[in-house]
């Protein structure tokens, strides 16, 4: 599979929306946060200088990851990973990551944050294979589904 990463770009809007609501709808539910960060992209990751990172394989989107600027700017959450159902077990997820890792050296980040949730085994486990170490999640996380905060620190 010649999987092909690229740069957020407009029309690709409703892939990232799709892939990241089906894992959401069939695994836990849709938080509000997550709606709006899904539905509008370009106003809550990119034009707050974030980036969002798609899997293409042929003319087809079959997987996202995004980096999601925290408050401040000097932050960034690794967010909204999703590749599709159809399309799974072909290292498409770790092929984001490694994407995403090498970009945000290149950019000269401290350290990547993520949450998510120990139910999500596989992601779990690719994180921990990318060097992502717990660490003790705080009580006013931005997620409810989140029982988990993981750090890969530069």
């Amino acid at each position: 599979m010649a999987i092909e990463i690229i740069g957020f770009d407009k029309q690709y809007s409703k892939d990232f929306y799709e892939l990241n609501i089906e894992w959401l709808k069939t695994l836990f539910y849709v938080e509000p946060f997550d709606e709006e960060v899904l539905s509008n992209p370009e106003k809550y990751i990119i034009n707050k200088g974030g980036y969002i990172f798609f899997a293409k394989l042929n003319n087809d989107i079959v997987g996202t990851l995004a980096l999601m600027p925290w408050e401040d700017g000097s932050l960034f959450e690794l967010t909204k990973m999703a590749v599709s159902l159809n399309h799974r077990g072909h290292h498409i997820g770790q092929q984001l990551m490694q994407h995403c890792i090498d970009f945000a050296k290149e950019i000269g980040l401290p350290k990547l944050t993520l949450y998510s949730n120990t139910k999500l085994e596989n992601a779990i486990y690719i994180y921990r294979k990318y060097g992502f170490v717990e660490f003790p999640i705080e009580p006013n996380s931005p997620y409810k589904r989140s029982n988990i905060k993981m750090e890969l620190v530069f």
